[in-house]
């Protein structure tokens, strides 16, 4: 009954119940995880939100909120069995505000990244996250989860890009706190405790985000390094060098780019011979009369002299950035056609990024003959995407199934280097336990004490991040 109640307040463009509609959002992008629901909500504003809410609190059902469907932990995915509702914010889409002046804009929980990027370009104004799958996460996902993406070096995460939310709690009631203030500092931070939560505190509807001036030239180079040392070197040297106007640091194996060109149509190696190694760098400016170009140019011939680089592909045109940046972009997409794969988000001291990485490929090579890491991702911040190819004569499941194991190792590594398991991905029911073993025991009681707190009843988002 509590069922068609939910149906009734929602209207019939509300929800979905047929099973075959409601299968895409019931498997996860990486198909490792596979739920049910019996019924799929889907809320036009705020104010059936807190309805739905209210009533599944009321009457003991548990909510999953989903946003576009990206997340790689299983954060927005009900378990099999258990009766969750999946609530998907997908039809909340409107720009309610844009402020160029202020610097800031407010858009509902529904807007993808790439929506979100794109209306603060029609007011000459940037908003930097940027995602490999921008053009179906959703900005409510991307903060519940705290995303990091490309361009965390120069702006920060999505906590760092964010003024003001409009949220609404377990039990259906609505904080307002959709403010655009850069400074009020009157009490605790409230915002703060939903960005990253994964919707188990509260469903975020809508958010002030800051932006920032549009960048007038922006400058791409692809270069070969011998080893991650010389990436780390190279770093320091491109901050001096710009000015500080790097905008993005990417670190990625040879490896990885066999697998780009080999599965990804369009894909070509721009370098003429291989490099063990390669890093994708972009400067960015928003003024006019810089001459970034010569900056970039200058950077490449000191790298060079120095031994930093080996080889390196400049962009002469939007074109060729987009040709440089897609083989970037396209590494996780292409492990797809080698088989299976152990994933890994973690993140450690720049300075380390070196260390771990020879240290992880001696453990799992050594517990695993045959396997074929592939480090690669954010150095800019410290964000290494290490990713573990199957052995080509092993199979697929056989390899997922010491998934645990596996990571146990890497994790271990990660932690002993001052790192964190979990970088920009979150915690999902990936984690969930991990984070227990990681975390002290007094930081899960302040964790399940918040949960606890806000969500008396456990009914957002059960059995992730946090176990009751």
């Amino acid at each position: 009954m509590s069922l068609e109640a939910l149906k009734a307040l929602l209207g019939p463009q509300g929800y979905i119940d047929e099973p075959r509609d409601m299968a895409p959002y019931l498997t996860e992008w990486r198909d490792r995880w596979h739920g049910d629901t019996p019924l799929v909500a889907r809320p036009a504003d705020t104010t059936q939100v807190a309805e739905v809410l209210a009533h599944c609190d009321r009457h003991g059902l548990k909510v999953v909120p989903q946003g576009g469907h990206t997340g790689l932990c299983g954060g927005a995915m009900p378990h099999a069995g258990a009766g969750e509702i999946v609530l998907s914010l997908g039809r909340m889409t409107r720009v309610r505000a844009v402020d160029p002046e202020g610097y800031a804009m407010t858009l509902e929980a529904g807007c993808t990244l790439a929506q979100a990027q794109a209306t603060a370009r029609e007011a000459d104004r940037l908003f930097p996250l940027s995602l490999a799958s921008e053009g179906s996460a959703q900005v409510g996902g991307v903060l519940s989860t705290n995303a990091g993406g490309n361009a965390v070096l120069r702006y920060g995460n999505a906590r760092d890009l964010v003024l003001g939310l409009e949220v609404v709690l377990a039990d259906g009631r609505v904080w307002d706190g959709l403010r655009s203030l850069r400074k009020d500092n009157t009490g605790y931070d409230l915002k703060q405790l939903f960005v990253g939560s994964e919707g188990t505190l509260g469903v975020i509807t809508a958010a002030v985000l800051k932006l920032f001036p549009a960048l007038k030239q922006q400058e791409t180079a692809l270069t070969a390094v011998p080893d991650p040392a010389a990436a780390v070197r190279l770093l320091t040297l491109a901050k001096e060098a710009s000015g500080d106007r790097v905008t993005s640091f990417e670190l990625m194996p040879r490896r990885g780019m066999e697998f780009v060109v080999r599965h990804m149509e369009g894909c070509r190696d721009p370098l003429a011979e291989p490099s063990p190694w390669y890093v994708l760098i972009d400067l960015g400016t928003a003024a006019t009369g810089d001459d970034l170009a010569e900056a970039m140019q200058a950077l490449l011939e000191t790298a060079l002299e120095r031994g930093l680089i080996t080889d390196a592909a400049l962009a002469q045109s939007v074109a060729q950035r987009r040709d440089l940046w897609r083989l970037r972009e396209s590494l996780s997409e292409s492990q797809k056609y080698e088989g299976g794969s152990i994933k890994h988000d973690v993140s450690v001291p720049i300075a380390r990024i070196p260390e771990f990485i020879r240290r992880a490929n001696a453990v799992v090579e050594h517990r695993l003959p045959g396997i074929r890491p592939v480090p690669f991702g954010h150095m800019g911040d410290g964000n290494i995407h290490y990713n573990l190819d199957q052995p080509r004569e092993m199979d697929r499941q056989a390899l997922l199934d010491r998934w645990d194991e596996i990571s146990l190792l890497v994790h271990d590594i990660v932690i002993g280097l001052g790192g964190s398991v979990s970088a920009e991905h979150g915690v999902g029911q990936l984690k969930v336990d991990e984070i227990a073993r990681y975390k002290s025991g007094v930081e899960m009681e302040l964790m399940s004490r918040l949960k606890r707190c806000l969500d008396p009843k456990g009914t957002l988002n059960p059995g992730k991040v946090v176990k009751p």
